[in-house]
């Protein structure tokens, strides 16, 4: 799993989510629906809660976007609602959190660390048709930026709506999109 182009399996897990009563999310949940798969190391840890603070400062915009969002780690659903209730950071998270800890979806999406039964910090893009559309993978010590996720959705979502169209390097909504064709080769 994690190919760009592959369809996500099938997956039950349970969520916290602020406000809510434990619940499970299923990949039928997402169907016909943007999602984005944000997984990290673990609960309480260092790097992650800037970067799931940093996700929830654009969380408005992606629900504005039609997209779901969903943090991912091995820990449980307890164990996210406790960290949400103790951690100034991960408090301002509106999206649901999953609990991973029999490692299926982690499985699922090949990221989990054998060595250490945690996640990769790696994010993944779902279309509506389930099909992987963006994926990034960083090192440990490297927190990803939730703005720079933002703007690749973006073009996911142009280039869906917009067939014959790419989104060419540091590409914003509303900036021109190049139509792939002979004419262009070795002209650009």
């Amino acid at each position: 799993m994690g190919i760009i182009g592959s369809t996500i399996k099938p997956f039950k897990n349970t969520a916290f989510q602020a406000g809510k009563d434990f619940f499970d999310v299923t990949e039928a949940d997402i169907a016909g629906k943007w999602a984005v798969f944000f997984f990290y190391p673990a609960d309480f840890t260092f790097v992650c809660p800037t970067e799931l603070e940093d996700l929830a400062d654009q969380y408005e915009a992606l629900k504005g976007m039609g997209v779901e969002v969903f943090g991912v780690s091995t820990d449980t659903h307890f164990s996210h609602k406790a960290w949400h209730d103790t951690s100034e950071k991960i408090g301002k998270c509106g999206y649901a959190f999953l609990g991973d800890q029999n490692h299926a979806l982690t499985n699922n999406f090949g990221v989990l660390r054998e060595d250490s039964g945690l996640a990769d910090r790696a994010t993944f893009v779902v279309d509506p048709d389930g099909v992987i559309q963006i994926m990034e993978i960083t090192c440990e010590g490297v927190g990803r930026n939730a703005s720079e996720l933002v703007r690749k959705i973006k073009a996911a979502q142009y280039v869906r709506a917009h067939p014959g169209q790419v989104c060419p390097a540091k590409w914003e909504e509303g900036s021109e999109t190049l139509a792939p064709s002979l004419d262009l080769v070795g002209k650009l």
